[in-house]
């Protein structure tokens, strides 16, 4: 058995079992790595994307004008307006249920944010997997190739500790990769989680400002019918 003890070395000098514990445990740190530069990206942009959704709608005045300033984005902020003006069409029929208007619309808008929150963490759940079970991988692994370190030394009917030596630091090898994979999975999933639940309350804060648009709508809808009973009133006097 080769004597040099670098981390290659003992990779190709480790039994069958053993190195495919290893490979697959370099698998899960590149899946581990690759998600978090791809959800990074994602996390960024939809920041930048949600302030300045949340900047249009603070300026707009109406739900026209929140569906017009949101267009470019075409993200949740969007989809928001679009679910509260096709509600409120759907309910011009009844103008006076203004609390049932707006309880159909927090419904809608409720639903919006909760399929976005699952979007935002659609990902993340292998980090998670990731960063639990690598250690037992790795384990696994360096128990396998304990024991056939030891069946060896039975065949060749040695004691010296150089015979078993090799075999051992090829199974620890193991271990060693287990933690590589899993403490950082474990560091970006509680990373990203944190980001998401930023990301989560911008999105709550979209839905608030929709809401303000639809009460105001609503009011302004409210006001101009009263004006004209007044108006109508007035004429029949």
């Amino acid at each position: 058995m080769s004597l040099t003890f670098s981390p290659w070395q003992m990779f190709l000098g480790a039994g069958p079992v053993v190195r495919c514990v290893m490979t697959l445990l370099a698998a899960a740190s590149v899946v581990t790595w690759t998600i978090f530069i791809a959800k990074t990206v994602e996390l960024v942009r939809l920041r930048a994307q949600l302030k300045k959704s949340e900047t249009a709608l603070e300026d707009a005045d109406t739900l026209h004008l929140g569906e017009e300033w949101t267009r470019d984005g075409a993200g949740i902020a969007h989809a928001m307006v679009l679910a509260a003006e096709a509600e409120r069409r759907r309910s011009e029929d009844i103008p006076a249920d203004r609390d049932g208007i707006k309880e159909r619309i927090v419904l809608h808008l409720e639903r919006l944010e909760a399929a976005e929150g699952r979007r935002l963490m659609r990902g993340t759940g292998v980090l998670a997997t990731i960063g639990a079970t690598s250690p037992f991988i790795g384990l696994f692994g360096t128990v396998w190739g304990i024991m056939s370190s030891f069946t060896g030394i039975a065949a060749a009917h040695a004691t010296s500790l150089a015979v078993v030596a090799p075999g051992i630091a090829e199974a620890l090898l193991a271990t060693a990769l287990g933690l590589v994979a899993a403490i950082p999975a474990v560091v970006i999933y509680n990373h990203l989680a944190r980001q998401t639940a930023a990301c989560r309350a911008c999105v709550a804060d979209l839905t608030s400002l929709v809401m303000r648009l639809v009460s105001r709508d609503l009011a302004r809808t409210a006001l101009a019918a009263s004006g004209n009973v007044v108006r109508f009133m007035a004429a029949a006097e």
